[in-house]
């Protein structure tokens, strides 16, 4: 496999088509929807910056970043050394400076090699001193592009139990554009997981300027219904919502919840739809143990448990590297069918 294979499986090489509806919004893939927040923050405040590597004159791995070199220039979409330890503690000293800095990392897997410099340094510079952090890390993650277990991971959980860090996991267009435009705003440093399975796959319809806004720390009932909760972020929500309008058939009526940030995590909203319908299921990409679900999971047993109907059920990868072997890869990832099974199996209960 060649490194081109990897990166850009799932680019296309044609042109994007925008569509404009009639009010107002446009209709953008989540890939152009990061790209325009990245845009418009960067045209609108001249703190902003991109690094990373081969983020400027390549324009990305998966070419998020294309055009940007040309439009801000060089000391602005900085192309950085192969060392993402020195990309993180750059950052941080920008921010320090009162610069407001985004690093891409090509891969979220090769975020680990700062994870030092993230959760030592920048995470508990607040704390210690009282100074704001604004930086944001672009991490792409997930499977389904075939690239194995040092291309496909889903970090997440490392950092939502490191304080003094944010932590958005998007899973659709407009969420996409209006997560980054409140984490490059957020004074605290924030690890923003984009899935590199939706940068072409998933198209929807996006405010633009500022009506867009998403705030950090507030899920979404992405599908209301009173039978069951299936509460998930990320690439898992598109399944979720498969999975549920075919119970719709079978007139069952399922709650979705998109959380869309896993620190600091919307309680209101968990409890909320565990109260209104007795049963959840929780899924995500990610590995099972210690995942973001058990924390869900924890919360609920300990705050809403008078509430519940049925035990709780999570749906995860398994505790293994992420498989090669495309008929592997997808045996280990939640999908509509695996969703399908456990919600039934639950509303049995």
């Amino acid at each position: 496999m060649t490194w081109d294979s990897i990166i850009q499986r799932d680019a296309p090489a044609a042109p994007s088509r925008v569509t404009v509806s009639p009010d107002g919004t446009r209709e953008l893939t989540y890939l152009e929807a990061i790209k325009d927040a990245l845009q418009y923050e960067m045209r609108h405040d001249p703190r902003v910056l991109m690094m990373g590597e081969d983020v400027g004159v390549f324009g990305g791995a998966f070419k998020v970043t294309q055009g940007l070199f040309e439009e801000f220039g060089e000391d602005r979409v900085i192309d950085t050394p192969m060392s993402e330890l020195c990309m993180v503690g750059a950052a941080t000293g920008m921010a320090f400076m009162g610069l407001r800095p985004i690093v891409e990392m090509q891969f979220a897997d090769f975020i680990s090699t700062g994870f030092d410099s993230i959760v030592q340094y920048a995470a508990t510079n607040h704390y210690r001193t009282g100074s704001p952090v604004p930086w944001v890390i672009r991490a792409p993650n997930g499977g389904g592009l075939r690239g194995g277990p040092f291309h496909s991971q889903n970090p997440e959980a490392w950092f939502v139990h490191a304080p003094g860090l944010k932590v958005v996991t998007p899973a659709t267009p407009a969420d996409a554009r209006g997560l980054l435009l409140s984490a490059i705003r957020d004074p605290n440093p924030v690890i923003y997981f984009e899935y590199k399975s939706l940068y072409r796959s998933v198209r929807g319809f996006v405010p633009d300027g500022e009506a867009g806004l998403v705030p950090i720390g507030r899920a979404n009932v992405a599908r209301a219904g009173a039978d069951l909760s299936i509460i998930t972020y990320g690439a898992p929500l598109h399944e979720a919502l498969k999975a549920a309008d075919e119970l719709a058939s079978e007139n069952v009526s399922v709650e979705v919840l998109d959380l869309r940030t896993v620190k600091p995590l919307d309680v209101d909203a968990i409890y909320a739809t565990t109260r209104k319908t007795s049963k959840v299921l929780i899924v995500h990409e990610a590995n099972l143990t210690g995942g973001v679900g058990a924390e869900v999971a924890a919360l609920i047993s300990q705050h809403a448990f008078e509430h519940l109907d049925a035990p709780l059920v999570r749906l995860a990868a398994p505790d293994i590297p992420p498989p090669y072997a495309p008929v592997l890869e997808d045996a280990s990832r939640p999908n509509k069918q695996k969703i399908l099974d456990a919600a039934k199996k639950l509303l049995s209960f």
